[in-house]
């Protein structure tokens, strides 16, 4: 894995072949660009351009470290199997980790989203995933990473004794009671996933990352776009942090029956593989589940990027491990 990250993507001799391809791709849908492309994202794992266009509108380019090799072909996947739940590209280069997209229109997040459009966003988020959970097994195989509930344990254990980013005596690493609590309560983490995956939900994509800035909102339709952290495993994880991020915007604390109304809209959707009882308590264990799994997202995130440019989020894996020994975002007190 070479790594990327934000002197990659202003190296001008990588923004000229990147904008290039681009350019190729426009002219292939018979689209024409005008003035100077712009580059308001960068982040080390991550960048986008917006290239204007003759006649208005624009498009966006964007790219992805090796952390999130997997976004342009599963971008490409979705567009094909749930078009209007998602931001279609208009091309993808898997390769080179590109993606061409239209511009989406406002997200959720700049048309201000209340408790129903929450309700809403949740309800047809878990559609998408049910429709595309027959595809669990040709998104695996496209490379989309394996986070199916069964595997997590093993993933996990590689995760506590991976020094380099769990070293107890560095600054940002994680202490040494916490690694120890994880540790021992690694049997009761696996016998939660064994729950999961013997629990009727099946495994699907999981984007990870679900909030209102990663939700276009226009036209009635809430197209999920940004799928650089996603694998596929137990659908449920989606919650932890969409619950988390909605309880943020709406001021909801941890139990609030507006937090559980939320989490019911997710799980109607799914009433044919249980009852809402046997859902919720699904969910309760996915809940409990979650953190670790983010933990390792993120681990494959920053080893895409240039060492030197992760001291900024070096923080972010303990920090997610050792989120599994707190309460959860449906739990007083979480």
């Amino acid at each position: 894995m070479t790594p990327t990250g934000a002197r990659t993507w202003r190296d001008p001799r990588w923004r000229a072949a990147a904008l290039a391809w681009a350019a190729e791709q426009l002219a292939r849908a018979g689209l024409v660009p005008a003035g100077k492309p712009e580059q308001p994202h960068v982040r080390a794992w991550s960048t986008a351009f917006r290239i204007p266009l003759r006649g208005g509108g624009a498009v966006w380019l964007k790219a992805v470290g090796p952390g999130s090799v997997q976004e342009p072909v599963l971008a490409e996947a979705l567009g094909r199997w749930v078009p209007q739940q998602v931001l279609v590209p208009l091309a993808v280069d898997r390769e080179r980790r590109l993606l061409l997209l239209p511009e989406g229109g406002p997200t959720l997040r700049e048309t201000g989203a209340d408790l129903p459009a929450w309700a809403a966003l949740l309800a047809g988020h878990a559609r998408l995933q049910a429709e595309v959970a027959r595809h669990a097994d040709e998104l695996v195989g496209l490379g989309v990473p394996d986070h199916r509930p069964e595997r997590l344990p093993a993933l996990v254990a590689d995760l506590l004794a991976d020094h380099g980013a769990q070293r107890s005596g560095h600054p940002e690493g994680l202490a040494d009671d916490v690694r120890a609590r994880v540790l021992a309560g690694l049997g009761g983490y696996a016998a939660a996933c064994r729950e999961l995956a013997d629990g009727g939900v099946p495994a699907s994509v999981q984007h990870d990352d679900l909030h209102d800035g990663n939700v276009f909102a226009g036209d009635g339709l809430h197209r999920v776009f940004d799928w650089g952290d996603a694998s596929v495993s137990h659908p449920f994880l989606v919650l932890l942090v969409a619950l988390r991020s909605a309880g943020g915007v709406l001021g909801l604390p941890p139990g609030d029956p507006g937090m559980l109304r939320l989490r019911d809209a997710y799980l109607d959707p799914w009433l044919d593989h249980g009852s809402a009882a046997e859902l919720r308590e699904l969910c309760d264990v996915a809940l409990r589940v979650a953190p670790l799994q983010r933990a390792l997202t993120w681990r494959r995130i920053l080893r895409g990027v240039h060492e030197a440019e992760r001291a900024e989020w070096a923080g972010a894996v303990p920090g997610w491990t050792a989120e599994h020994l707190a309460p959860g975002p449906l739990a007083p007190g979480g």
